[in-house]
């Protein structure tokens, strides 16, 4: 299997004008992708709608995104659930359509403590024979999973990476001690703003929203930290400052799709109760595409 490391994009699942998932934008955006340098696919996590997929439109993505990437480069199937049991029959479905890694999201809403994350982990590790990477991101779930808990959950065979999205970097320092002392265990960003700062601190890689957009820069900053070319990542991600901000104005992925259609990339839709990028912010937005050259 390939190493995971670099740039892995969080891809939007392309809809199309009645609200459909657009495959033929999906297979174009797949190939651009691989192109410019991505270094894996995530599919259908936060970025890629899995909240108003349904279960079958869920697994066709991954299905699809697996059969069409073709192990040019991981794919990984966001599969995590409020429910354990959902987030096993997810994981275990994935893997059975061609995932090389499933992406486990914190359980939102019923807000588990700590010894119930690490349960639900656990179970999910010991039922489904994939490599397994957690998701923290306390803003959109009510809980947070916190280092010790990591510290426990990475000793498990199945579970080798984290993605953090807590743009704190004592969190990611913490995180990168225990994949110090466990080098089979990876950490991810999961916060374009901070991310280069967590690669710095020895994260592998960053599960990026901006690469929707700007995928070569980010991953030439990865390269550029790899190789420890540390200036030049730092001249080409303060370029990229304004539209990482721009990116999270409004909920995830409301701006990002917006700005893949006014790239001619994809169709203006998305689904409810997301709609469409608030009219205040596309003067702005399309100055920024059109300083980094993106229109």
């Amino acid at each position: 299997m390939q190493a995971l490391q670099g740039s892995l994009v969080a891809l939007v699942t392309p809809l199309n004008n009645s609200g459909g998932v657009d495959y033929e934008s999906l297979k174009n955006l797949i190939d651009w992708h691989i192109e410019q340098g991505t270094d894996g696919i995530v599919s259908v996590g936060t970025t890629g709608e899995s909240a108003t997929l349904n279960v079958n439109e869920h697994i066709d993505v991954i299905e699809f995104t697996a059969n069409y990437v073709d192990k040019r480069v991981p794919v990984i199937a966001g599969t995590g659930a409020n429910s354990t049991q959902e987030a096993i029959d997810l994981s275990e479905e994935s893997k059975r359509k061609g995932a090389d890694y499933v992406l486990l999201v914190t359980p939102y809403y019923n807000k588990p403590n700590q010894r119930g994350l690490i349960a639900h982990f656990e179970k999910i590790a010991d039922s489904v024979s994939i490599n397994q990477i957690l998701y923290n991101v306390p803003p959109r779930t009510a809980c947070d999973l916190l280092p010790e808990s990591v510290k426990v959950l990475s000793k498990h065979k199945n579970i080798i990476g984290i993605k953090e999205a807590v743009d704190c970097m004592d969190r990611i320092k913490s995180l990168t001690n225990i994949s110090k002392n466990n080098s089979d265990f990876l950490v991810f960003s999961g916060d374009d703003p901070t991310f280069m700062d967590a690669l710095n601190l020895g994260a592998n890689g960053v599960i990026s929203v901006a690469a929707n957009v700007i995928p070569k820069s980010i991953s030439n900053i990865c390269s550029y930290i790899r190789e420890n070319n540390k200036e030049e990542a730092k001249i080409l991600n303060e370029i990229n400052n304004n539209l990482y901000k721009l990116l999270f104005v409004e909920s995830n992925p409301i701006p990002v799709k917006w700005m893949l259609y006014k790239m001619g990339l994809i169709e203006n839709s998305i689904r409810l109760p997301l709609v469409e990028f608030d009219e205040t912010f596309h003067e702005q937005t399309m100055s920024e595409l059109m300083r980094l050259k993106l229109l």
